[in-house]
């Protein structure tokens, strides 16, 4: 089945990872990467912004065994690294690689409403998508045009669960039956 898939305006920041617990006590400090793969985020230390929009420069990130270690231009102690600690940063959509036409960014997702093939029904509309190990999942959250109340995770399989995506119709059509 050939995908559905239209190129969205890219306009939004997109969330590509948090800063964790300091390291030492120079203004180091763990950073977690919600890149795929994880080592991706490296390639973006130059566009970094805080949800605020404000931008922050990465003097460097590196990795030290699997685990990412970070120092922001500036922070030399502890203290400063603490006030960013727990902090999502950010990249402007923008600034991401293009994706081959049968990709999407899991931002691109969020909001959009979920119809089921089979019934043509409304199960909700998206809220989030989590990876819980073997597939990633959509977060499918009822609205008043919902079959039902019930709040479902469908995982993002194509062509065995995900039909299509239209992101000029704002629609993702699932094989995804209401009584499952």
């Amino acid at each position: 089945m050939k995908k559905n898939l239209q190129k969205m305006k890219k306009s939004k920041n997109t969330c590509i990872g948090s800063i964790g617990k300091p390291r030492g006590l120079k203004g180091e400090f763990f950073l977690n990467s919600y890149c795929s793969p994880e080592k991706n985020i490296i390639n973006y230390k130059e566009n970094i912004r805080l949800e605020d929009n404000s931008r922050i420069k990465f003097k460097y990130i590196k990795t030290n065994n699997s685990k990412f270690i970070a120092k922001i231009d500036g922070i030399n102690n502890i203290d400063l690294a603490k006030e960013y600690t727990n902090k999502k940063i950010y990249i402007l959509q923008e600034d991401l690689p293009e994706l081959l036409d049968d990709e999407v960014y899991w931002n691109e997702l969020i909001g959009m409403m979920v119809v089921d093939v089979n019934e043509n029904t409304i199960l909700g509309t998206v809220e989030d998508l989590n990876n819980f190990g073997s597939n990633d999942c959509l977060v499918v959250n009822p609205t008043s045009e919902s079959i039902d109340n019930e709040k479902r995770l469908i995982p993002f399989v194509r062509d065995t669960f995900i039909k299509s995506v239209s992101f000029e119709k704002q629609v993702i059509k699932v094989n995804w039956r209401s009584d499952y």
